[in-house]
Parts: C-alpha cells; structure tokens; sequence
C-alpha cells in the first residue's frame, strides 16, 4: 500500500553523520524544530536492490509552485495529502526536474567529491553553518518512539523521517509502498540568496512511467533517458500564455513546436494541467519543425499561482512537461517560455 505517514519535516539542520560500509547505509541528518523537538532524517545513499547506486539530481535553483504550498521553516511535522497543488512530491507528474539529468554516484568512497555522501555534504553543512537557512525534507515519518532513544544522534524520543526518494514505479516487494504524490527530497532555502536548492533520489530499479492511480509501473514503458544532451522530446511544450489579458473566463493557450525531422501524429494525444484535466490536442500530423498553439478549455486550466503542464501520447506516456510559478504568471498577456 502507499506510504502511511507522508509529510514534510521543517526544521533547521544542526549536524549530520556519514555512514560507510553497512547493510543499507545512508546519509544521516540531526535537525530541530523551532520548538525544540529533535528529529533525525535517513536518507538513502544505496539501494537494497541491484544495480545499488542511486540516481540523483541536484537542482541549485529550484522554481516551482510547491515550493509556495512548504510549511513555515521550523514548524516541524505537517501531514500531506497525496494530490496536486500542495507541497507533495511527484518526479513523474509534478515536472520537478528532467529524468534524463540524473546520474549515478556510490555512497561513500575515499577521497574528496567523488561519491553521494560528499554531494549531501555540500549543502547540508553549508545549512548547518548557516542560521537562517531553513530545510524541508519530504517523506515518510518514523516514530515518535517514547524512552527510545535515536539510534544515531541519541536524542530522545526517536523520531524522525525516511523514504527521502522516489517512491513510485518499484519492483519485487517494494511495489506495496508505490503511490502517486508521495514522493521524497530534500530542499533547502537559502534566504540570503534567496533561493531554493532541491536533491531528488531515485533506485536504478525504478520506472518513470508509472499508473496515475497505482503508481505501479507501466508494462512495456521505455526506459528512464539516460543522456541529457541527446535527449529532447520529440514534441515539447515551448510556452504558454497562463494569464491573459482581461477578466475570466480567459483565453489560456500551450504552444508546442515538433522538434523532429519528420511530421509527429497527434491523434490521441492530450495536454493535461496539474490537476490532471485532459484537453486533446487536434488529430493529425504535425510537421517537422512546426509549431502548434492550443487553446485551454474543457476544464483544463492554467492557474495563475503557479501550475504544471504535461504532453501526454496516444499510449497514455508522459512525452513532456513543464511547470511555472505565480511570480511567472503574474504579468497579464505575457508568453512563458520553457
């Protein structure tokens, strides 16, 4: 079954510990929220199940509308429901990053910026050593464990949260924590810099083709793309114009351009919005290098504080997606470009 307690953790980070060679390592955090409540979060640095690296992703400045559904930095443990426009989690739906960026890195080896431990270490002790910076770590939680005391840090009740990755598209007996928005990250929010950096892990073992009710993978799906430079989706969303000129109901529109060097067919295909209302797109070819503008409508809608929006092919396979911000939205008539 899905994950039981999905939530996000905010609070401020104030050490962490590294652990080597055991059965399932992982890079471990110590925080405290601005009650005083002490917590630990477990993130995984190998998989239990082979190929064991991770995959990762470090997006150093994350823009994107969930970021304005977060808790209040120090609250602590908020609850989070599974579904759009809210804080949660979906690799797949939530357009957060392109699959094809992440790479691979072991968990802990000798030597300087050469595994994932050193990667975590990079912005976690820059939060440590910084007072204003706030973490947000997304998952599952654990605990609180009464006359227990932490395991790692010692602090009691143990308490804390885990499942800081992917947690959709597994296989063998992970397959029952599937689920759709329940997936896990790390952000951090540097107010000095004012912004967001975002790491997102997944097991090699995963799909990104998943069921949008299950989250179980989908039979027969192509694989994750693994090379960021030769991949580009055939048809891509280019840009959208989210908030038009004058009162609603407005004329919202997704423009998308055939990259290709061949005419695309579009039957079946659909574009959907955050709340996964489908709108179809016009049934034939789309030529080579074309572009096409699309019209919302049909309960398809372009929020204007902040959405996400995703190209969908006659399989039902996500092709490309996209996401903006309210502070993108904001400016009547104008064209957001991806």
């Amino acid at each position: 079954m899905p994950l039981q307690k999905y939530g996000v953790l905010a609070a401020t980070a104030i050490d962490r510990r590294r652990e080597g060679a055991t059965d399932t390592p992982h890079y471990q955090i110590h925080l405290r929220d601005a009650n005083g409540t002490h917590y630990r979060a477990a993130v995984n640095v190998l998989s239990q199940q082979a190929p064991s690296e991770l995959l990762f992703v470090v997006v150093d400045d994350f823009r994107h509308p969930l970021t304005a559904q977060l808790p209040d930095p120090g609250s602590g443990w908020t609850d989070l429901p599974s579904k759009p426009d809210t804080a949660s989690l979906d690799f797949i739906r939530g357009n957060l990053f392109d699959p094809a960026t992440m790479r691979l890195l072991p968990p802990d080896l000798p030597g300087p910026d050469n595994d994932l431990a050193d990667l975590l270490d990079h912005f976690v002790l820059r939060a440590i050593n910084d007072p204003t910076a706030a973490v947000f770590l997304i998952g599952q939680r654990f605990g609180p464990e009464p006359s227990i005391p932490d395991k790692v840090f010692g602090f009691e009740p143990g308490n804390g949260v885990h499942d800081i990755h992917m947690n959709q598209g597994n296989s063998g007996h992970f397959k029952s924590d599937d689920g759709v928005f329940q997936d896990g990250g790390v952000l951090i929010h540097f107010p000095g810099e004012n912004r967001f950096v975002a790491i997102f892990l997944a097991f090699q073992s995963q799909s990104f083709h998943t069921d949008d009710v299950t989250g179980h993978a989908i039979p027969g799906a192509p694989p994750r793309p693994t090379d960021p430079a030769g991949h580009v989706a055939a048809v891509r969303i280019v840009g959208a114009v989210v908030n038009p000129v004058g009162p609603a109901p407005e004329d919202e529109t997704v423009t998308l351009l055939n990259t290709t060097a061949a005419p695309v067919d579009l039957t079946g295909w659909h574009l959907a919005d955050r709340a996964k209302h489908l709108l179809a797109l016009p049934a034939g070819p789309l030529a080579a290098g074309a572009t096409l503008t699309v019209r919302g409508g049909n309960g398809f809608e372009l929020g204007n504080h902040g959405g996400a929006i995703t190209l969908i092919d006659a399989g039902g396979l996500k092709v490309h997606g996209v996401a903006y911000t309210a502070g993108q939205a904001a400016a009547e008539g104008r064209t957001i470009t991806f």
